[in-house]
């Protein structure tokens, strides 16, 4: 067999046509089949966040101190516990308050003294998350003349009632790649009427000598961690 027939036999040749074929349109499939993927996950991650905005609205509309004689108070503890149940509810892979931040507000209505107009205000808010991001609605104190939400869709607590409003704010984590989605923003909001008759003057410590930790706005901190004792560390 001369070198030109062998050739000519290769050029005739057909048997490798399937894997050339499969080689060439390799990458094209898997692109794909990654890039599905990695939007799936982001729909799941979204539809997550917006599930943990309501909880974390529901949880905080219930919490306080139970008793048939005076209104239900609420501590820095129970605040704790609602933004620690939050990670856990998360799971540890999302990474809630590394990535993300939550910003709880009770709105309310103040009645000055001299009889002027109630306003809508925000008696106080607590956050938690190493995001670097602040309430598109308001800081605690501010007053809202239309309610607090999206323009158009605000909504306003009854006088001697509250209103909790949840702001959530995430930074997607991509599960394969960033060069499918990059690192895109996520953001939720939630609102519940507080359930119980609720004491609206403060916020209590349970042992005013060794007070809880108070997630103020000025606080950039990640996941809770607890110590042996059960307490932040």
């Amino acid at each position: 067999m001369t070198i030109l027939s062998t050739l000519r036999g290769l050029l005739r040749s057909r048997s490798g046509m399937a894997m050339t074929e499969f080689a060439l349109g390799a990458p094209f499939l898997l692109a794909a089949g990654l890039g599905g993927t990695e939007l799936a996950n982001y729909a799941l991650v979204n539809m997550k966040v917006g599930q943990l905005a309501v909880h974390i609205a529901d949880n905080g509309s219930r919490i306080g101190d139970i008793s048939s004689l005076q209104n239900r108070r609420i501590f820095e503890s129970d605040i704790n516990d609602l933004i620690y149940g939050a990670q856990i509810q998360a799971g540890p892979a999302m990474g809630l308050y590394d990535h993300g931040r939550v910003i709880v507000s009770s709105v309310e209505v103040n009645v000055p003294s001299a009889g002027g107009p109630a306003e809508q205000y925000i008696h106080w808010q607590r956050c938690r998350g190493a995001k670097h991001i602040a309430s598109s609605y308001g800081d605690e104190g501010d007053v809202l003349p239309n309610g607090i939400g999206p323009a158009g869709s605000e909504i306003m607590a009854q006088e001697g009632d509250a209103v909790i409003f949840v702001e959530l704010h995430y930074t997607y984590q991509p599960l394969i790649s960033a060069q499918f989605l990059g690192s895109a923003e996520i953001t939720s909001i939630a609102s519940f009427n507080v359930r119980d008759d609720r004491d609206l003057s403060q916020i209590y410590q349970r042992d005013p000598g060794n007070p809880d930790p108070v997630q103020t706005c000025n606080q950039f901190k990640g996941n809770v961690t607890l110590n042996t004792g059960g307490e932040e560390a």
